[in-house]
């Protein structure tokens, strides 16, 4: 099967071809690091980083791209809160993400560039766009010009389907704009912010700006796919977009944009108080298991957040990493092929919830044939789930041995493993009493484990348990 991917721009699934054969070229929206990342920042990292994975996995090269913007207002802004200098600011901050990445096994980008090393390239673009009538100086701004380009027949909207009577830009400082709904590619200085020279005046870059020089630089004037956020389909990648090729470049071919992390509906946000840390998450289970929660939707879905969905995401994962474990001890199982289903689900615009259900399926093939004593087909059929896992970043054995995998967390880990054996116990104790109308027994089973804060889902799939969440504080 061909692989298809939802391409945002035409709203279609559309089979991919990339530019050069063999080789695939992605830009991915990085951090913006105001603040400690929480897991809505995270999801995007890891469902592009499954993206890459099976790019790679399939033979080809990938160039990933993966941006810092370092200059931003709502940096500025918190840096003068906190009477802190903007570069030490963004610096404590953007280590932290990188850290986030790295705990949740998130591939480093082939490059990371920051928006503050791209000025030279930036004031290249802001000429080209000049020079070609779609941008525009004024009182030492740069503003790309909306009007000239929908009148030139340029495609903007397309991306994010709005009118553009309907675009707000949402800036507070437009000064010397020719149109409400031109948007600015350099910022005047002000007194006290970093500033950069250029022939318009000393300043800083646009926002939009910082992204088409940057990606056009590293992957050239087209390439193969743009991924990001939801958030960030209007107004920075439409406008990116726009200026990229008001500017002649064919730019990006494929638009992916991942749904967000919600909590009781709603989206994850600092401004509405209910994010999360990734540091707190850990405290509950494993950097891996996190990693499995955050891939398990589809990433054109809503993840919904919640601390029973957390521990079952946890528990499925340890029924993948049990069979890896106990096949292992009786023969070395090495990653093998992975099924026709579960390419299928991939090539479908990276399905993970089918993959994961192909996955499931052959641990639970592996579980018969060990407990038919056929170790040969144990070994295959674990070696298939290995190189599954591995394309979704959750293999146990790479996981196993990797370093810092999460001291504290894997103490927390192998008690909720010892614990998952003692209440699979009861559960089966329950599951009998159940079965012979003994429901005395059943319910003295339950209200002993409700007691000990243990909280039982009846599923189609059997009980499921969870720790319930501790609102103390």
């Amino acid at each position: 099967m061909t692989q298809q991917i939802f391409d945002t721009a035409t709203r279609t699934l559309r089979a991919f071809e990339p530019l050069r054969e063999g080789h695939v070229s992605i830009y991915l929206c990085g951090a913006t690091p105001q603040s400690s990342p929480h897991i809505g920042h995270l999801r995007s990292g890891v469902a592009f980083d499954v993206v890459r994975r099976w790019f790679a996995a399939n033979g080809n090269d990938v160039a990933f791209v993966r941006n810092v913007t370092d200059i931003d207002d709502k940096i500025l802004t918190k840096a003068a809160e906190h009477d802190r200098p903007w570069w030490e600011w963004v610096s404590t901050y953007e280590r932290e993400f990188s850290r986030a990445y790295e705990t949740l096994g998130v591939l480093p980008p082939s490059v990371e560039p920051r928006a503050t090393g791209h000025v030279t390239q930036m004031v290249d673009y802001m000429q080209r766009l000049m020079d070609n009538g779609y941008a525009y100086a004024a009182d030492g701004s740069v503003y790309f010009d909306v009007a000239a380009w929908v009148a030139a027949g340029g495609d903007y909207g397309s991306l994010s389907g709005n009118r553009v009577e309907d675009m707000e830009q949402g800036e507070t400082d437009n000064r010397g704009k020719r149109g409400a709904h031109d948007f600015a590619l350099w910022k005047a200085a002000k007194p006290g912010e970093p500033s950069w020279p250029t022939p318009w005046g000393d300043g800083r870059p646009g926002w939009h700006l910082e992204c088409s020089a940057m990606s056009t630089w590293y992957l050239g004037e087209s390439f193969d796919i743009h991924g990001g956020g939801l958030d960030l389909q209007f107004p920075h990648h439409e406008n990116e977009q726009a200026q990229s090729h008001a500017a002649g470049d064919g730019f990006a071919r494929y638009w992916m944009h991942n749904h967000w992390v919600t909590m009781a509906g709603e989206k994850m946000s600092k401004s509405l108080g209910n994010v999360l840390s990734i540091d707190r998450m850990l405290e509950a289970v494993r950097p891996v298991e996190l990693r499995y929660y955050l891939g398990s939707a589809h990433y054109r879905s809503v993840l919904e957040y919640s601390p029973e969905a957390l521990q079952e995401a946890a528990v499925a994962y340890r029924r993948i990493e049990d069979l890896i474990t106990r096949a292992s001890a009786l023969a070395p199982v090495e990653p093998g092929q992975w099924t026709d289903a579960f390419a299928d689900a991939m090539n479908e615009d990276f399905s993970v919830p089918r993959a994961l259900a192909e996955i499931h399926k052959t641990v639970r093939a592996a579980n018969k044939a060990l407990a038919a004593g056929d170790t040969d087909e144990a070994t295959r059929l674990a070696g298939a789930v290995r190189a599954m896992a591995g394309v979704l970043g959750v293999d146990p054995v790479e996981w196993a041995g990797r370093a810092g995998a999460g001291s504290d967390s894997a103490d927390t880990a192998r008690v909720t493993e010892a614990l998952d054996v003692l209440v699979r116990a009861e559960l089966d104790r329950r599951a009998e009493a159940r079965a012979a109308k003994d429901w005395a027994t059943a319910d003295a089973v339950r209200d002993r484990l409700t007691e000990a804060g243990i909280e039982v889902t009846d599923t189609a799939d059997g009980a499921q348990w969870s720790l319930k969440e501790n609102n103390n504080g």
